[in-house]
């Protein structure tokens, strides 16, 4: 038996760090510019944590709870920020012999963690909230709808900075939708605040902060779901097992594809390791130009760091007929 371990793109000089690629009419366009990314990141923290503050003095000074649990929820997208920016900069961080593939995998803790943290902040919003439409206060609808008004300009102008990679990475994906879900949950503010100042409905303001919980289950759900996934080495989204051992299958000299095993090693990098069968006739010659094909269609089919086990059709006639396909965890 064989044994070859695929890291990354070195085999076939790919490059996913800055410009997209093309190898035989294929071109990949799950490439990411690490360093907008991070500007992105920065620049969203220092505009978000302006507004949380301006929106916390503001909310407290006239007893707001729609603006208090926007600021909350501002707040805990404040922290995700950050815990994103801090796991991106753990993805260069070199490999060692404890941590065998480095701290890439720091990002998929950190779209669990900030999942989590939007949840826990959805009971506060809705416990305060609660209890203001039950007992409503009177309350400037003019300055709401003001401060409302300056969240939509700094989530929106936020989240177009991670318009473009939004696709790339989980964690850029789950900062541009609560960025715009931000951005929509301001302007029901400013209409709050307008209906307040017609009408003196002062029980809008608190049903507006429910309003922003539910926003937040929708907005988070799917992130939270995705992150606990890739925690648990699961198959990433976008890959499917039964089409990747299909297509591998489909190459001159292979015989068999077993003992599958696919898991993200970050929220941009997967991992495969797998038994292939060769016909027996196959020659060490032809066994390279195999496992070099081999390599390159999993790269086309997002999966970047391959290890691959090698037997001939006669060593492998005990584990050709598994029953079941072998998927993390």
């Amino acid at each position: 038996m064989e044994e070859t371990h695929s890291h990354s793109h070195s085999d076939h000089a790919h490059s996913h760090a800055g410009h997209s690629h093309s190898h035989q009419g294929h071109s990949h366009g799950h490439v990411m510019e690490l360093s907008s990314v991070n500007t992105a990141f920065i620049v969203g923290i220092i505009l978000n944590l302006a507004f949380v503050l301006i929106e916390a003095i503001v909310g407290i000074a006239i007893h707001s709870m729609s603006l208090l649990s926007d600021a909350g929820h501002n707040l805990a997208d404040v922290a995700s920020l950050g815990l994103s920016l801090f796991a991106f900069k753990m993805m260069k961080a070199k490999s060692n012999t404890i941590y065998t593939y480095g701290y890439k995998k720091t990002t998929v803790l950190v779209a669990l963690l900030n999942g989590a943290i939007l949840l826990v902040s959805i009971g506060a919003i809705l416990y305060e909230s609660v209890h203001r439409l039950i007992l409503p206060e009177p309350l400037p609808g003019k300055t709401i709808s003001i401060v409302a008004a300056i969240g939509i300009l700094i989530n929106t102008i936020t989240a177009l900075l991670f318009f473009r990679n939004r696709e790339s990475d989980l964690n850029i994906k789950g900062a541009f939708l609560h960025l715009m879900s931000d951005a929509v949950v301001s302007a029901a503010l400013v209409v709050g605040g307008i209906i307040i100042i017609y009408t003196k409905w002062y029980w809008i303001d608190p049903l507006l902060g429910i309003l922003v919980a539910v926003v937040i289950v929708f907005s988070t759900w799917n992130l939270l779901r995705d992150s606990l996934r890739l925690s648990l080495d699961a198959v990433p989204l976008g890959i499917d097992l039964r089409a990747v051992k299909a297509a591998i299958e489909k190459i001159s000299g292979v015989e068999d594809f077993h003992h599958i095993h696919i898991w993200a090693l970050s929220t941009t990098e997967n991992a495969l390791t797998g038994h292939v069968v060769l016909k027996k006739e196959i020659g060490m010659e032809e066994q390279e130009r195999i496992k070099s094909e081999i390599k390159h269609k999993l790269l086309h089919l997002n999966i970047q760091h391959v290890t691959l086990e090698t037997e001939t059709e006669s060593l492998a006639c005990e584990t050709k007929h598994e029953p079941n396909l072998s998927v993390n965890p």
